[in-house]
């Protein structure tokens, strides 16, 4: 005897699920899982709690089916598994629905000038005439409120249509937000990485953003439970990887690119961003000394088959200015200036901007 897909069904069309008008197969709960070989016959029916108190008596009267009206040398006991139905309940809306870009500026190590390059690229694309954020998500060690001048700033919540929501610091066209906004200074931040998280939830959730064509987010160095908040909170558009070209710098700039490409994040990287690329003297301008390395980015950009996007050199006036609060990009004139506008000028076309 054939036994075929067409004769179950037709069999488990007598069976009928106590209180409803319908069938097992009319319901929809016969799965299109059914198999068969030779004899041997199994399949799942779908039901709508895993506790449903006719599982039972539904899955025996399926055996009964299949054995009175194809045939009783059909092998179905054991083999009919019983499933609840998934709930659809509604995806949670991602926050930040007028942002077009969210991208992140990230480095492996610490101390290769990775908030500096977030904050002069935000600048800088704000002076592009680009409408710019950006959120200090290094909650240990938060400098963008002294690299942007306003350390004494501190925001408040304000009633925007149903919710209070924080409103950022504005300066020089740029929206910011920092942990730093809301500590001692002085103080050192000792947190769990819950409570971090969640810091970082409420910088990223409760604050008016408004409409923004790039909201960059200085993340911590290294890879953390801040990295997954961000990515589990909000979509990224890509990231930019910040290294100096020194080979201990590139041996960590490879974790941070493998943790965004990685299957659980995910996220596309931008480009590679080499800092520090070389000293130039205020007194010899022409000069280039290469103290870390020379080209270390470039080939590692390379290797990895990414862009690379820059060099950005190390001159006196680029820590004089973060230290001052005014950040380098705003005289576009200048070496460094130059550069992070070149940098910026790279942005529109991996964005939807």
């Amino acid at each position: 005897m054939t036994i075929y897909p067409k004769l179950i069904l037709e069999a488990l069309e007598k069976v009928r699920y106590p209180g409803t008008c319908k069938n097992i197969v009319e319901a929809g709960m016969v799965c299109d899982d059914i198999r068969i070989d030779g004899l041997k016959v199994s399949f799942s029916l779908m039901f709508d709690k895993p506790n449903d108190p006719f599982i039972k008596s539904i899955i025996k009267a399926s055996e009964s089916a299949l054995l009175t009206y194809i045939s009783p040398d059909i092998e179905i006991k054991g083999n009919i598994t019983a499933m609840a139905r998934q709930e659809t309940r509604p995806k949670p809306e991602k926050p930040l629905p007028e942002v077009k870009n969210i991208i992140a500026i990230a480095s492996g190590k610490g101390g290769v000038g990775k908030s500096t390059v977030a904050a002069n690229l935000a600048v800088a694309l704000a002076q592009m005439g680009y409408k710019t954020g950006l959120l200090d998500a290094d909650i240990f060690g938060p400098s963008q409120p002294k690299m942007f001048g306003v350390e004494d700033a501190r925001p408040f919540a304000e009633k925007t249509g149903d919710k209070e929501l924080i409103q950022p610091v504005e300066k020089y066209g740029v929206k910011l937000l920092s942990i730093g906004f809301f500590v001692n200074k002085e103080d050192a931040v000792v947190w769990r990485g819950a409570m971090a998280s969640n810091a970082i939830r409420q910088l990223i959730s409760e604050a008016n953003w408004g409409a923004l064509d790039y909201l960059l987010i200085d993340l911590p160095p290294g890879t953390s439970d801040i990295h997954l908040t961000v990515v589990q909170t909000v979509t990224l558009t890509g990231a930019i990887i910040v290294s100096t070209p020194q080979e201990v710098a590139l041996a960590d700039a490879r974790k941070g690119i493998s943790m965004f490409t990685g299957a659980k994040i995910n996220v596309p990287i931008i480009g590679l961003v080499e800092n520090m690329a070389w000293f130039t003297p205020a007194e010899l301008p022409e000069n280039k000394y290469f103290i870390f390395g020379k080209g270390g980015c470039a080939r590692l950009a390379e290797q990895l088959d990414i862009p690379f996007l820059g060099s950005i050199p190390i001159v006196q006036s680029i820590c004089e200015s973060g230290d001052a609060g005014e950040p380098a990009a705003l005289n576009r004139d200048s070496v460094t200036g130059a550069a992070f506008h070149a940098l910026a000028s790279f942005m529109p076309l991996f964005s939807a901007v």
